[in-house]
């Protein structure tokens, strides 16, 4: 994502000037006459994704100095580059000491402008990075410290804001590598327990022979397991898919009866406890494999969030991206300001099948690489230009670092939904309907959890019909079972729905 500039100069010409300088960095643009634009722009809707404001102390309306007050108040981490005359160095100064960036004397030179603005930027990036993992470890991340300028992971986070008020257990669904920990840590910071302790488990790294004592505590009061440790607070399970047997029967007495049995233990453990879980896998499959056990199924989806894979969250890999970037190249000592708009048009555009974790480790891995002071498309030699994973192409021939609606040059990209149903096979031919016809139920009855009232309202067929057509296309086998189950449950159970 291009980085958006406010531009906030009373002088028509310097205020162009400025302007057209940005645009030829590669940033985006908005300029404004006087403080009070500036204060409402910023509050407006389209002031929330942006990344940097150049200001001018000498505003006709409103004090420099004060308008910096109030703009800082309105968004307090908006990095600020000021401007001031060859005599006002002193109120410069004064600026950067109540938390300015940086400041520049009229005119502003191009070369010094693109550097000042770069390194705000990289500041920026760094400073959220680090305040970021500072909230993580402390339990204090809430959801506003998520990235999420995409329509689909802002989706998500309205769910999540709606259950962290619930005492609910909550199932995070989504492929690996989506954050389905940082949401869950988002989910207790936003919730009445922030503050109190958040356990995290691998369920996929506890040894079948240790996970009940591990969880729930071995032999001896004083042998207390995780669960005990997150008394008061949060346990999140991760990969809840690979807990074993034993251990999810211990899992659903704590969860009706809030008590732990740990082995051995002469009297259970009272534990206070709110449950977050994450699944990798489809938690119906691994029922119906007989993987996992039904009861606790239905005790843990209550309150399903799905959180979306990068490639349905184009908006957020630049950020993400350039914060990873800013990380890195402080771990590693490198003085890398920043990645290229090139790049980031080549970022955007890759289908990213390990989602975050992938792009983390790409731009780390280019990081240690680079020799000049951004990351350009050179150091992501593993992502190829015209590459098609994920049915994405890419054409990425930009030729400077202008903002993409400005170029005759333009980079196109052909995104393909995983979802959408295609009518041609390998050959280009026309699939057979029955092919078709299969290909939907299977889909329906993954979409709808196995529920054969809604798939078969969804499809538009009567029960009986969708029960036949499972049959004919040998789904009934697979998909049958937990769809039956399902029904059971839903004239025994009221299940909470999102």
């Amino acid at each position: 994502m291009t980085a958006k500039i406010l531009i906030t100069v009373a002088d028509p010409v310097e205020r162009h000037h400025l302007e057209m300088l940005s645009h030829s960095f590669g940033y985006e643009t908005q300029s404004v006459a006087d403080g009070q634009a500036a204060l409402a722009w910023l509050k407006s809707p389209n002031g929330a994704g942006l990344s940097l404001l150049i200001l001018d102390l000498v505003i006709p309306d409103v004090d420099g100095m004060a308008l910096m007050a109030r703009l800082q108040a309105a968004r307090a981490r908006l990095p600020i580059i000021v401007l001031t005359t060859r005599g006002g160095t002193d109120s410069a100064l004064a600026a950067v000491r109540a938390g300015a960036r940086d400041f520049m004397v009229k005119p502003a030179e191009p070369a010094r402008l693109q550097v000042a603005i770069k390194n705000a930027l990289h500041a920026a990036c760094l400073s959220e990075e680090v305040r970021f993992f500072d909230l993580r470890s402390t339990g204090q991340l809430a959801f506003a410290d998520l990235i999420c300028e995409s329509a689909a992971m802002a989706r998500a986070v309205q769910q999540g804001e709606k259950a962290a008020k619930s005492s609910l257990p909550i199932l995070l669904e989504g492929e690996t590598g989506t954050g389905k920990e940082s949401f869950a840590r988002a989910l207790h910071g936003a919730s009445p327990r922030r503050g109190r302790p958040f356990v995290a488990v691998n369920c996929a790294a506890l040894p079948a022979a240790l996970a009940v004592n591990q969880l729930f505590g071995g032999a001896g009061e004083k042998t207390h397991g995780r669960m005990i440790e997150a008394h008061g607070g949060t346990l999140f399970l991760d990969r809840i898919c690979e807990l074993p047997m034993e251990a999810q029967a211990q899992l659903l007495d704590a969860l009706q009866q809030g008590l732990v049995f740990s082995a051995g233990g002469r009297r259970p453990h009272k534990a206070d406890i709110r449950f977050i879980v994450a699944a990798h896998r489809d938690l119906i499959e691994r029922v119906t494999g007989g993987f996992f056990r039904e009861d606790l199924f239905y005790r843990l989806n209550v309150f399903p969030v799905t959180l979306p894979p990068l490639r349905a969250r184009t908006a957020d890999i630049g950020p993400l991206a350039e914060r990873f970037c800013a990380r890195f190249a402080a771990e590693q000592g490198k003085r890398i300001f920043g990645i290229c708009a090139k790049a980031l048009a080549l970022l955007t555009s890759y289908d990213w099948p390990g989602n975050v974790r992938q792009l983390e480790n790409a731009v780390f891995r280019a990081v240690l690489l680079a020799n000049g002071s951004e990351l350009t498309v050179a150091d992501f030699p593993q992502i190829k230009v015209g590459d098609g994973a994920g049915g994405i192409h890419v054409e990425a021939q930009t030729p400077d670092r202008r903002p993409l609606s400005l170029q005759k040059e333009f980079i196109r990209v052909e995104i393909r939904d995983p979802n959408v149903l295609s009518l041609l096979d390998a050959q280009g031919h026309t699939r057979p309907l029955a092919e078709l016809e299969a290909e939907a139920i299977h889909f329906a009855l993954t979409h709808y959890r196995g529920q054969m009232s809604a798939v078969a309202r969804k499809l538009g067929i009567g029960r009986s019909t969708l029960y036949r057509k499972m049959k004919d296309y040998d789904l009934a086998a697979n998909l049958k079972p937990a769809a039956e189950a399902l029904e059971d449950k839903e004239s025994s159970r009221a299940l909470v729905r999102v």
